[in-house]
């Protein structure tokens, strides 16, 4: 299995809570039976089997075009449950729209309930282990993952050439890396970017 490269980002000095994802290779769709006329985006999907808050695409709904993305090629939305039969997009608003049909489009998680999972920070004299045996990962159900890092944790990642890897340990010792990529330490600080 080839791991996904993603970016980290860390904010030096905070707690940083950062979620995963992990997504099994296969598509799921669901068909969408309406797209309702509320503010915060509703879509009535019988049976869409999401576990929590999840990235999904939309596609083929006509008469609301900026809701549709295509796959992988385009960023996924974020998909709140509402219920078993409800799902909501609150970026967007669809008050106005004469929207219908089109297809609820996901990946489904893996399920992490025998496997251990380490995530590993390492650069020029620096390495850091997190995993669920020492909090620094947490499981919070079905391919949902978060990375805890305390402020001192965060505070000691040098600026440049660190790197990381997320390992998933099977049941059977199978170890697949399932992401790697950089870790981006924000330089500076304080808010004064928001006036």
């Amino acid at each position: 299995m080839q791991p996904a490269c993603l970016d980290l980002p860390i904010i030096p000095g905070a707690t940083n809570r950062k979620p995963l994802y992990l997504l099994q290779p296969r598509w799921e769709r669901r068909a969408i039976s309406e797209v309702q006329k509320t503010p915060s985006l509703l879509l009535a999907v019988p049976g869409h089997d999401l576990p929590a808050e999840w990235p999904c695409w939309v596609e083929g709904v006509s008469g609301f075009t900026a809701l549709n993305r295509q796959p992988p090629q385009q960023a996924p939305w974020m998909v709140g449950v509402v219920d078993a039969y409800t799902v909501e997009i609150n970026a967007l608003n669809g008050a106005e729209q004469n929207a219908r049909g089109g297809w609820l489009v996901y990946q489904p998680g893996v399920d992490l309930a025998d496997a251990t999972a380490a995530l590993t920070l390492t650069g020029p004299g620096y390495s850091l282990q997190l995993t669920t045996a020492n909090g620094g990962l947490l499981v919070l159900g079905v391919g949902r993952v978060n990375i805890v890092l305390t402020p001192e944790q965060s505070t000691a990642i040098p600026l440049d050439g660190v790197t990381y890897t997320l390992d998933i340990t099977w049941q059977n010792g199978d170890v697949d890396r399932w992401l790697d990529g950089p870790v981006t330490v924000r330089r500076g600080g304080g808010h004064g970017c928001c006036t």
